[in-house]
């Protein structure tokens, strides 16, 4: 009985030097739970706790992406109790805002990747109670679970993939509890566990492999600069082992010429590719285009020029000294932020209601001035489209086809409309791939198409330039353009690029000769971006310049 009872206090963690648990966890009583206390372990199917066998876990496995892998957490205590040993004067509730589970994932014995979960992540009242946990990895329902996206984190966004690669790996799973007060720290090891696995050989006919062929009839000059195939090859491999995944699309020109015409996916020179908010950079040129020919005085007229503010809910003069700069740059002030499902602005709280104008006009503002923090706010564009609509002749449709797409001799495109059947800036603008290369070539030319000036000079060194330098979050921002680094070997390219959800990419290099367009339809998914920046800088930038 004593053995028993000193076993249930160890496994509750009420042991010399611990302090008292905060919230009562749920009683160790299943005997698995109790032999394998403190383990992570592997299941190839969905199994209830009270009808887990020892048969049941694995040791070793076939990989298989469409098929199930699930761990099983068995803990000693709960996570509440967990993160209270670490911060003994927070209450339950304010320990789970600042803390949650640390999972790191180990192949052959190597880090690949660490989390620290979302402290939204989780069902607030499992966190207090529970000591065990089942967590789907991999589902052929495509069970929707936090521990999926965690692991397409792992798998596809950070190496997890390169990592177990065809042959055997031992694959190790550690999970701690981690808080994050004035500095994010991790406590000790509350369960660990490992598989082994069988990564198996895939068959990838060699004409999915080779390097494709341009076709005539591009529009472009076609490039006989080199171009280290064998680079290409390796790439192409991973797109047809699905290693990288949803890519629809690779353009690359250098020197304005096309250097690499690639598609994937059932896509074509002829698709209209489904970029979303790269045509948020479509709002960018236009503005710029109506600046030069005289429609607005300068970026730094404010909203009240346009708008009687005092007509929409949340009015402040604040709101007034809005500038169009300020919605160019995603710094507003309007309580708005596309990342925070809680924002008040969040472009998912837009796209229900009747008038997208107005619901961004309707929004409270915050306590930053115009230009003073950056946001990304997707309901902004669309008043900036608004403007541009009442602004320039027979409407923003018209005016685009005229001053952009006719000169760049764009022809086959698609708008995504508001409520209103204005065309949204917000995103949603479809077209070939080429045509996307052609509007990136044309900031490239600084402005310049055919010797024909579209956009003046001035306009786009000021969307090619960070206006958040002190940021530490992110690379930097211009006019309605990504600042991004990318860094093969010892060099840094800078570019500046249009960006949009499942990782579509128009890329402009400011130092070197070269454009990139990179399609795909990997939306929503959390390896989206990652997979294309790998993409550009592991495989594409080092083929065209030669760099091994």
């Amino acid at each position: 009985m004593k053995s028993i009872l000193l076993f249930v206090l160890l496994g509750s963690g009420l042991y010399l030097g611990q302090h008292k648990n905060i919230t009562d966890p749920d009683a160790i009583i299943n005997p698995l739970h109790k032999k394998y206390i403190s383990k992570v372990v592997f299941l190839d199917k969905t199994v209830a706790l009270d009808q887990l066998k020892e048969s049941d876990l694995l040791r070793t496995t076939l990989f298989q992406e469409d098929k199930d892998l699930d761990i099983r957490i068995f803990m000693g205590n709960s996570l509440v109790n967990y993160l209270h040993q670490m911060e003994p004067s927070l209450s339950p509730d304010e320990l789970l805002k600042k803390g949650n589970y640390q999972f790191s994932f180990y192949v052959d014995g190597k880090l690949i990747y660490t989390e620290n979960l979302n402290t939204g992540a989780g069902i607030p009242d499992d966190k207090k109670k529970k000591t065990t946990l089942r967590i789907p990895l991999l589902s052929s329902k495509n069970e929707d679970a936090w521990g999926r996206y965690m692991w397409m984190r792992f798998y596809l966004a950070n190496d997890g993939i390169d990592a177990l690669e065809e042959g055997n790996h031992l694959l190790r799973i550690e999970i701690k509890p981690y808080l994050k007060t004035s500095a994010l720290k991790a406590g000790n090891t509350i369960a660990a566990g490992e598989i082994h696995l069988t990564v198996p050989h895939k068959n990838i006919p060699e004409k999915q492999i080779a390097v494709q062929k341009i076709h005539p009839n591009s529009g472009w000059t076609v490039s006989d600069e080199k171009l280290n195939k064998e680079r290409i090859q390796l790439l192409n491999r991973k797109i047809a082992e699905n290693r990288f995944r949803d890519i629809t699309s690779i353009v690359v020109l250098k020197n304005e010429k096309l250097l690499l015409e690639e598609y994937f996916s059932n896509s074509g020179r002829d698709s209209l590719q489904d970029t979303r908010s790269v045509g948020k950079s479509f709002a960018s040129a236009l503005m710029g285009i109506a600046m030069k020919d005289g429609y607005f005085k300068s970026e730094n007229q404010m909203l009240k020029e346009f708008y009687d503010l005092k007509q929409f809910k949340n009015y402040s003069p604040r709101k007034d000294s809005i500038t169009l700069k300020s919605l160019l740059t995603m710094s507003s002030g309007f309580d708005g932020d596309d990342a925070d499902e809680n924002s008040p602005g969040n472009e998912e709280n837009m796209y229900p209601t009747e008038n997208w104008v107005k619901f961004a006009l309707d929004l409270p503002i915050t306590g930053n001035k115009p230009g003073e923090k950056w946001s990304y706010f997707t309901a902004g564009v669309v008043v900036t489209g608004d403007i541009l609509d009442k602004k320039v002749p027979k409407g923003l449709q018209n005016y685009a086809e005229k001053k952009l797409f006719q000169p760049l001799g764009i022809i086959h495109y698609k708008w995504q409309l508001t409520p209103q059947q204005k065309p949204s800036l917000a995103g949603g603008l479809r077209m070939r791939a080429l045509d996307f290369a052609k509007f990136g070539q044309l900031y490239k030319n600084n402005g310049l198409w055919n010797g024909q000036k579209l956009i003046d000079r001035s306009w786009i060194k000021k969307s090619f330039s960070n206006y958040f330098m002190n940021d530490k979050d992110f690379e930097g921002y211009g006019y309605l353009f990504w600042r991004k680094v990318y860094k093969v070997g010892t060099q840094n390219f800078e570019a500046y690029q249009s960006s949009g959800n499942g990782g579509n990419k128009i890329i402009i290099f400011t130092e070197i000769p070269v454009v990139m367009v990179i399609t795909a339809k990997a939306y929503n998914k959390p390896y989206a971006h990652s997979q294309v920046d790998k993409i550009v800088q592991d495989y594409v930038l080092p083929a065209i310049m030669n760099n091994e």
